[in-house]
């Protein structure tokens, strides 16, 4: 069966199992991303009734394009981690530290669904301690369903582009996030910056793929990274804290002889 093939029966298919697809245009740009294996976890998903719409897409990029849904009403975003162009050899060193995904070897595709599992897992830590991140819906193999991050099919900027209230304030609940991730989520980012969190009233932190438990080898100088990328942006608007001091209070050792 060629390409359009596939892609017309796709169509038909979701939309007989009653998916709108709202932009058709949108999803031409699908040759390199709507691959077979997409293609079956997006059928599963919305077999159980998780995908209602499929819109367009919110962002493109390497590693993933996300697209906005519906279910039910409620927005979603629809993230498809891309098997062919993923960053393979990255992907590989973040997941080997980590205990939870140690034991994954292999293939490509066995890289990229295990790190779509942990992008899930990550997102359900955080959001279970408060921090406000796109709460986790459902995966299936390179397919991550979220909650939307935005009005009217519009994303919340990204903190880069936003008009923030205050960057005194801001700045402060950022490192409040870093702190509860670490020590009650028991992770680091691992890629914060003004890149990964959205802003609409108050922060978001989007893009946990990365995202490494305390016991990963590179943990600390992840922590070190994100402190330092989170100082360097706000140094321009606002007085930022001295890095040690943001580690001693993120790990709990502040005061201890480090």
């Amino acid at each position: 069966m060629g390409h359009d093939e596939m892609h017309e029966r796709f169509d038909r298919e979701i939309e007989a199992m009653g998916v709108r697809i709202k932009d058709a245009d949108a999803l031409k740009v699908r040759d390199d991303v709507f691959d077979e294996v997409t293609l079956v976890a997006l059928y599963k998903l919305v077999h159980k009734k998780l995908i209602s719409v499929i819109g367009g897409p919110i962002s493109t990029g390497k590693e993933a394009n996300v697209f906005y849904g519906e279910r039910d009403k409620r927005g979603i975003a629809i993230k498809i981690y891309r098997i062919q162009t993923a960053n393979f050899k990255a992907m590989t060193e973040y997941l080997a530290g980590d205990r939870r995904f140690a034991s994954i070897r292999g293939s490509r595709k066995g890289i990229v669904f295990a790190w779509t599992k942990k992008e899930y897992s990550n997102l359900a830590r955080a959001h279970e301690v408060g921090i406000p991140v796109p709460e986790p819906l459902a995966f299936d193999r390179n397919i991550l369903l979220m909650e939307f991050l935005g009005r009217e099919e519009v994303p919340y900027p990204q903190l880069r582009n936003a008009e923030v209230a205050d960057y005194g304030v801001t700045y402060g609940e950022i490192l409040g996030y870093i702190e509860r991730l670490y020590q009650e989520a028991r992770l680091v980012h691992a890629d914060l910056s003004e890149y990964n969190i959205l802003y609409y009233e108050k922060p978001y932190v989007i893009d946990m793929g990365q995202a490494v438990t305390l016991d990963h080898p590179r943990a600390s100088a992840f922590l070190i990274r994100d402190i330092r990328n989170i100082n360097r942006y706000f140094s321009r608007y606002c007085d930022v804290q001295d890095e040690q001091e943001i580690i001693g209070a993120v790990t709990g050792s502040r005061g201890r002889e480090r």
